[in-house]
């Protein structure tokens, strides 16, 4: 038998799914993690999730069970950092396909259970949106997670919903979304996150490296990129909750919208009924270069910067984030508030890494000062 965890919104929360998986059963316990690929223009710059067909060297263990490895590669000009990750977890990672809509993830889902021999599921969030309720202004990301938790309530197997983290996605404000998930079951701790150590050497998830922080013991305030407001890491920011499916459904109004949904463009117009946007169209505004923002994915720098004139726009850029009262920030905020990509980003990484070990708050970076 093989543990079945589903990563609600891709990409990060496949990070976090693995070490629920390893604080709930154990690193070695064998294990299927289903998750999207759906991993925004700074990946991927083909807007809204990738399908089955938008890859080759997908692994088809079973009909409907397609599982992405180091060999799987997606289909130019879309971009996935999934089979670089499934060489790194432990658990094994399959596609969620959501272009049949809710149905078309149910049959998925029953049919990764058969797989796994298992009837029951572990549904993982990081942050918490996945009990928004659509109006909240930071809201962001709400269409992915909901789309999980319906087809789950489709599927109709047994099914545990964990929120790891709450507030650090930034979606949902902590003071409404504390009270509708209740205290934490448990808390990550820093042995659960070895599963994860390399991971954030190359990928941009900022909510599941805040998790890590956090379950690590770093304590204080964090800047995250395009945030609406830094994120505080302290004891509770490491916390899990348990929640069921049921409870979920009541609190999440588009996952109820979505029920019985057969294509991705009706669950897209549901999001627009009940959120009032859909996410999908924000991302396609973004890649044509009507929405710009760090999410375009092609952030430059002058292109005759050497590493000394990098640095020195970073203390001045590090000087200003204090003064904010920030005292960590991401890789991925230091990168895109500065535009740096390639030669230019590599060299201030590594000079940050040869800097003293107060700087090192891995994966994070502690400013200076602090």
């Amino acid at each position: 038998m093989k543990r079945l965890l589903i990563a609600a919104g891709g990409g990060g929360d496949a990070i976090t799914a693995a070490m629920v998986h390893t604080a709930l059963y154990g690193a070695d316990s064998p294990a299927l993690v289903l998750t999207y690929a759906w991993e925004r223009l700074v990946v991927d710059p083909v807007p809204g999730p990738r399908s089955v067909r938008d890859f080759t060297g997908i692994d088809r263990v079973a009909p409907e069970v397609d599982l992405i490895t180091p060999a799987t590669t997606p289909r130019s000009p879309a971009g996935s950092l999934l089979p670089r990750l499934s060489g790194e977890l432990g658990p094994r990672l399959g596609l969620l396909d959501p272009y049949d809509g809710v149905a078309g993830l149910a049959r998925r889902i029953r049919a990764a259970a058969r797989w796994c021999a298992t009837d029951r599921v572990d549904l993982v969030d990081v942050g918490g949106d996945i009990v928004a309720r659509g109006d909240e202004q930071t809201l962001r990301s709400p269409l992915g997670d909901a789309l999980a938790v319906a087809a789950c309530a489709e599927a109709g197997l047994a099914t545990t919903v964990y929120i790891a983290g709450p507030g650090l996605d930034n979606e949902v404000p902590l003071p409404e979304l504390l009270p509708r998930i209740g205290p934490a079951d448990f808390a990550l701790r820093a042995d659960h996150t070895s599963v994860v150590d390399r991971v954030f050497d190359w990928h941009p998830s900022e909510a599941s490296a805040l998790l890590v922080a956090a379950a690590r013991g770093i304590r204080g305030v964090c800047g995250t990129r395009d945030a609406p407001r830094p994120i505080p890491l302290d004891d509770a920011a490491g916390g899990v909750h348990r929640l069921s499916l049921e409870r979920v459904l009541a609190l999440n109004p588009l996952a109820r919208r979505l029920a019985g949904t057969t294509t991705l463009a009706e669950a897209e117009a549901a999001s627009r009924a009940v959120c009032g946007f859909s996410e999908i169209a924000r991302e396609r505004r973004r890649a044509t270069g009507s929405l710009a923002g760090p999410d375009d994915g092609h952030a430059s720098g002058p292109d005759d910067q050497d590493v000394d004139s990098v640095w020195a726009r970073f203390a001045a850029w590090e000087h200003d984030t204090l003064a904010e009262g920030i005292a960590y920030v991401t890789t991925r905020r230091i990168l895109e508030e500065l535009a740096l990509t390639g030669d230019r980003a590599h060299a201030l990484l590594d000079t940050l890494r040869a800097a003293p070990r107060t700087r090192s708050a891995a994966p994070l970076w502690r400013l200076a000062g602090t």
